[in-house]
């Protein structure tokens, strides 16, 4: 596998064929353009991963298709400019297009190659941070002990050492997508994409936009499926997506290749397919909802998640195991449950699985008093549960019917009361307890209504 696909556009036939030895012998995969309207027919046939662009072509200037390929919302992928006769507005030009960086020539190849490992490096981060990846978090393995969670480990390290489609089975919140991502991990295209659609939150109208991408003329929007293109797609409940999205789906697993909206040439696209789903998909395929020849092509390899209960001795590892992440990741206070409270919680049915028990853990560490989680107080939130029917949602205490705004604000509202409290009605302790800058913090504070007088600074 290589370590991506680079456009090369320079109409200096000595300068392309020098710069596509180095990058080959780097290891990435590179395609040339000699002028303007070949690189919009190489951005059309495949997506780069990253473009080397010379600024003064005979058809095309490098500003030109800047602008072009900025259009709708910033470059698709990271852009290094090549010129040696630029001027500084030229420069600036680039950069406000949203170059990454500029390399001028004659080309130094020490230069070129750290600035293109760089770009992609700085790539792949944004990424991350923009939702290709949920989170830039470290990829955990399943967590707990028991010979179920052993068993299950085992197996996914086993199928990740094959390029098959996977299906993982499992009730809401059992951890399907932590399996999914160790698998992920586990294999050959782990320094590949990784690129999970959501798809129960696409709309049939979108569904396709979304995984397909479109083509407009020369204005080009990348799909999911060319994003995970050389690595792992991982479709989250498949059994919701409609049915003409699963046509099409099929036809890419067929042929390897799909259409863009809009577009008329096919794209050819290499990918690993991990597909998840809390619903039985051969009761969905009888009852007509989910094409049978699509479940048989994403049924390669079955796997199915123990739901907690099943394993409920690896609870207290897994109490263990978000006290800590929230921790570090949230900056929330250290709280360590007894064990009367372990027990109790090693006995309860976990309707909403590893889910629950995740969302559990942060209520009592933002709500909660003291250092030990006691019996009483796990009890207390139990029965709440069990009275508001809330198993596997982000907080108990909040109605769920509210915009997330509302909601994010009730929250942030409830949280920063109580951490006012526990500091004293210091804002000062407040604002390095939470990580905020005070200035910013008052203004929070005064926004949600919050009195912060009382107790001084």
């Amino acid at each position: 596998m290589s370590s991506g696909h680079i456009l090369v556009v320079d109409d200096e036939p000595d300068i392309r064929n020098l710069v596509k030895e180095i990058l080959e012998d780097e290891g990435f995969e590179v395609s040339v353009a000699e002028s303007g309207e070949t690189a919009r027919q190489a951005r059309r046939l495949r997506r780069p991963d990253l473009i080397l662009l010379d600024i003064w072509m005979d058809d095309v200037d490098g500003i030109t298709l800047l602008r072009e390929w900025s259009e709708g919302g910033g470059l698709p992928c990271p852009v290094i400019i090549m010129s040696g006769h630029a001027t500084v507005e030229t420069a600036v030009e680039a950069t406000r297009l949203g170059a990454y960086d500029f390399i001028e020539k004659p080309i130094a190849l020490a230069r070129l190659l750290l600035v293109v490992k760089r770009a992609l490096e700085s790539e792949k981060l944004q990424q991350e941070n923009i939702g290709l990846k949920r989170q830039a978090q470290p990829v955990s393995e399943p967590a707990g002990k028991s010979e179920v969670m052993q068993a299950l480990r085992d197996q996914a390290r086993r199928i990740a050492q094959h390029n098959t489609w996977v299906l993982i089975s499992g009730e809401a919140g059992a951890g399907k997508e932590v399996v999914a991502r160790y698998i992920h991990a586990q294999s050959s295209l782990r320094d590949n994409a990784f690129v999970e659609v959501a798809v129960g939150s696409m709309s049939a109208e979108h569904s396709a936009a979304e995984l397909f991408g479109s083509e407009d003329g020369d204005n080009i929007v990348y799909g999911r499926l060319e994003q995970a293109n050389g690595g792992t797609l991982l479709l989250t409940n498949i059994s919701d997506m409609d049915l003409q999205t699963q046509s099409r789906l099929l036809s890419v697993f067929q042929s390897h290749s799909f259409l863009r909206m809009g577009g008329s040439e096919p794209v050819p696209v290499d990918i690993r397919v991990i597909a998840t789903t809390s619903k039985d998909l051969e009761q969905e395929v009888r009852e007509g909802r989910f094409r049978e020849d699509l479940y048989y092509h994403l049924n390669v390899v079955p796997l199915s998640v123990p739901p907690l209960r099943e394993h409920s001795e690896d609870v207290p590892e897994l109490l263990n195991f978000y006290v800590d992440r929230f921790v570090v990741q949230e900056n929330l206070p250290y709280r360590e449950f007894s064990i009367a409270a372990q027990n109790r919680l090693r006995n309860y049915g976990w309707p909403g699985n590893n889910r629950e028990l995740k969302n559990l853990v942060q209520r009592l560490l933002i709500l909660g008093n003291g250092p030990v989680i006691d019996v009483d107080e796990v009890e207390n939130v139990l029965q709440h549960v069990s009275e508001s029917g809330d198993t596997g949602g982000s907080s108990a205490t909040l109605p769920l019917d509210l915009p997330l705004r509302e909601a994010r604000e009730q929250f942030e509202k409830v949280y920063l009361q109580h951490q006012l409290q526990e500091v004293g009605g210091s804002v000062g302790k407040l604002a390095k307890r939470v990580g905020m800058e005070r200035t910013h913090l008052y203004r929070k504070l005064r926004g949600l209504g919050i009195d912060f007088k009382k107790g001084g600074d």
